[in-house]
């Protein structure tokens, strides 16, 4: 089906996907059928990392189910955890239509949403019917939290507190996204002061009791991360994720001129260069998430073994279809079975 999917409209397409995946998601056979097809599951992959357990290391990255409508299938499909989001304070559109673009030649997107979304309350009464009709998600899943477009900068810490506080009851852990090239200025809140402003008054509502990550972009210099990683470290948050997408355009096949996010194998080398940064600067104190060009069991071999405690994947569940996950597992039970690792918490990287 890839090649007739591939030739039509990319958020045309995104959204009968989700719309079919929400539908699965309320059937139980279907969704014990999809689980048997897709996903593999064996406890030599289980994780732990920020007080939970992932029944694997590879989850869904946010910006794939904006609103939740289809956290049961996810899980159903193998993923080891899911991040739902960006989720706003408000309800918005996000920016104009077209906003979203395939570099097949590239293996990557292009992406300038905006924050589409249908706001924090409206996900959070969606949450609280899943909860209530099938108990909480078989996997973990994550909130990711990003700022209203209307909201000024100056405002942006109540604007992220509005958010967090209506989807508390139902996210097992919360994302920060400050990182997001798609919204004017966000990533403004990745500078200094207004990072630690924000920061201190998320930390200062969560206190401690449910993991608080920061998602960072590609983009920043060694020094910037540094300052970033010292007010994560003060603020004492749960873990890092890294990295969001990337504004550069460097080495690309696909003739392509549209502004935007880059993601997939693109991003790679730069996705895991920031990983071994933070890994070798954290010294193994923070849980780190990785993100960027991640398509085959390699690559998530490759990230757990320089420093990842997780990974997610976007891109590469648009180009490899819904068997991903399954020919990751596989592949990672097989390196570890070549390695005499009997369980990834054997797995530990070298600073």
């Amino acid at each position: 089906m890839k090649p007739w999917l591939f030739r039509q409209d990319p958020e045309g397409i995104h959204e009968r996907v989700m719309h079919l995946l929400a539908w699965l998601g309320q059937r139980g056979p279907s969704l014990e059928l999809i689980r048997q097809l897709f996903s593999l599951r064996d406890p030599r992959l289980e994780v732990s990392a920020f007080g939970l357990r992932f029944p694997n290391p590879i989850g869904l990255a946010a910006g794939f189910d904006k609103n939740a409508v289809a956290v049961r299938t996810w899980a159903a499909l193998g993923f080891g955890h899911v991040e739902i989001g960006s989720v706003t304070a408000l309800p918005q559109p996000g920016n104009p239509r077209p906003r979203l673009f395939r570099l097949p030649q590239d293996q990557a997107l292009i992406n300038r949403m905006g924050f589409n979304n249908e706001g924090a309350q409206a996900v959070a009464a969606r949450l609280a019917r899943l909860q209530e009709t099938f108990g909480r998600p078989p996997v973990p899943l994550g909130i990711n939290l990003g700022k209203s477009r209307v909201t000024p900068l100056e405002e942006a810490p109540q604007d992220y507190l509005q958010s967090l506080s209506r989807l508390w009851p139902y996210g097992d852990y919360f994302a920060i996204n400050v990182s997001s090239p798609n919204t004017p200025g966000l990533r403004a809140l990745q500078d200094k002061d207004r990072l630690e402003e924000l920061l201190a008054a998320l930390a200062g509502f969560v206190q401690g009791q449910k993991p608080l990550l920061l998602k960072i972009a590609p983009d920043l210099t060694w020094e910037q991360i540094d300052e970033i990683l010292a007010l994560v470290e003060q603020y004492r948050l749960s873990g890092l994720i890294a990295t969001n997408t990337t504004t550069a355009r460097s080495g690309l096949q696909t003739p392509i001129d549209e502004v935007g996010g880059l993601s997939g194998k693109p991003l790679r080398a730069r996705s895991l260069e920031v990983l071994k940064y933070l890994h070798a600067q954290l010294q193994g104190r923070l849980p780190i998430v990785s993100v960027g060009g991640i398509f085959s069991a390699e690559d998530v071999w490759e990230r757990l073994s320089n420093g990842a405690t997780l990974v997610q994947v976007y891109t590469g569940l648009v180009y490899e279809g819904p068997f991903l996950l399954k020919k990751l597992c596989r592949g990672l039970l097989e390196r570890m079975e070549r390695e005499g690792i009997a369980s990834l918490a054997q797995l530990k990287a070298t600073p």
